[in-house]
């Protein structure tokens, strides 16, 4: 079986059976932004403290992609997926036995096995469509980041319903995953790739052939974009539960209804994008996206000012910052146009590499994950020193700046490859017109 013979049951099989449990799988992810701020509460953590642990299972998930993405196009998602998601149920029920700061951060090494999945996911449902399809595929997959918005809405409610103990959350989270592996293995099929190998009896490509394409710059170039749309919110989806409980003094229901009303439209509308990028091409949802989000982190970057002015019974002192209404539009408009560019990256990749899926997306999503667990530490590490709470957003307009910069240049030297007129002066006379 391959992707022209492979019967649209089967695709919209894997398809759906693969975007449900990366669903899942992100909900566990996340799972420390609702009860890392009770852990947090509980032992009297730092921000930097808080940062580092909410980051940890980052890291796992990240550094994971590249090995699972590997596994994946040499065994096949379907047993690599199930696998995965058995031992991150294990690691997630032993988190619930831990009491010191440093056991969890032990501990939030194993819960992060549950981030690799998307590297998984994506060589699995990409086998499974055409090229031209490919982009609209991934995306609905990668609506599995909705996850998040479910942590950061539900964890809350469940946390209540425990009475505030966060010990039962873990244990409902750890038994869902374990049900959903089972129910996965269940309902779905081999991906056509290794089916077609087995019956043939090729062998795959060993490990070090499957690293071969990450050579190429071009494929760092589109890790730091998915180190911005894909790091760079899940460090947001983390990092606005706090930011607003410290902030704007909100409660922490509803600084998490308000954290998912961002990673909610991050995730949802990543369908969207992949049919936008089949549609318009992928680079030109990178160019929508950048421009964009540059444009929110601008203005979320300004900082709380206190203005002076003198009045009649003595000075009057205004304090200047982001109401919290518009604060959560533009995080919201922020979570769209990311969305849109987690799938235009990912657009490319089987597009480039139809035979590396696995790798280089692994590569991509790990660099991408390692924005998930440095940018915490960063938005962390940033409040304790500089104290302000939006040099967060400031450290992110840099980021989209130097990726925004970097994809025009690229793009202009390949322009130049493939026209080598352009590479000669534009818009001057003819020669015959000096003379006139």
């Amino acid at each position: 079986m391959n992707q022209s013979i492979a019967s649209v049951g089967d695709q919209k099989r894997a398809l759906t059976a693969s975007t449900l449990t990366f669903t899942v799988c992100f909900a566990v992810w996340t799972i420390f932004s609702i009860i890392g701020v009770k852990i947090k509460a509980d032992l009297g953590l730092t921000d930097t403290q808080f940062g580092i642990l909410v980051a940890t299972p980052i890291l796992t998930g990240s550094v994971s992609r590249l090995f699972l993405g590997i596994w994946t196009d040499q065994y096949g998602g379907r047993l690599v997926y199930t696998l995965q998601m058995l031992l991150t149920a294990f690691a997630v029920f032993l988190l619930t036995l831990v009491t010191s700061y440093e056991m969890f951060l032990i501990a939030a090494l194993g819960v992060g096995l549950a981030g690799g999945s998307f590297a998984v996911g994506v060589a699995y449902v990409a086998k499974w469509y055409p090229r031209e399809k490919q982009g609209t595929a991934l995306g609905i997959f990668g609506m599995g980041n909705v996850g998040a918005a479910v942590t950061n809405f539900g964890a809350p409610f469940l946390l209540l319903a425990f009475g505030g103990q966060w010990q039962g959350v873990a244990q409902v989270y750890a038994i869902v995953l374990a049900v959903a592996a089972v129910i996965f293995f269940i309902f779905t099929k081999e991906d056509p790739d290794v089916a077609a190998r087995k019956q043939s009896g090729e062998k795959h490509a060993t490990f070090l052939e499957q690293l071969e394409p990450l050579r190429n710059q071009q494929v760092w170039r589109f890790s730091l974009y998915y180190f911005f749309v894909f790091g760079a919110f899940v460090a947001l989806a983390l990092w606005l539960p706090r930011y607003y409980v410290g902030a704007y003094g909100l409660d922490l229901k509803t600084a998490g209804m308000l954290a998912a009303a961002y990673a909610l439209p991050g995730s949802i509308f990543r369908a969207l994008g992949g049919w936008m990028s089949d549609k318009w091409g992928a680079r030109s949802v990178m160019y929508w996206t950048f421009i964009a989000c540059v444009i929110c982190t601008f203005f979320l970057s300004y900082p709380a000012t206190d203005y002076t002015i003198a009045g009649i019974d003595g000075p009057i002192i205004f304090n200047i910052t982001i109401p919290l209404w518009l604060f959560v539009t533009l995080t919201i408009i922020l979570g769209f146009f990311m969305s849109l560019g987690k799938a235009a990256v990912y657009k490319h990749i089987p597009t480039y590499y139809p035979n590396h899926v696995g790798s280089v997306g692994g590569i991509v999503g790990l660099i991408g994950g390692l924005g998930g667990f440095c940018l915490p530490i960063a938005f962390g590490f940033m409040n304790d020193v500089i104290g302000v709470w939006t040099s967060c957003f400031m450290l992110l307009t840099v980021i989209i700046g130097i990726a925004l910069t970097w994809m025009h240049f690229a793009i202009i030297n390949l322009e130049k490859q493939r026209i080598p007129e352009l590479r000669g002066p534009r818009n001057l006379p003819e020669l015959e017109s000096l003379h006139d």
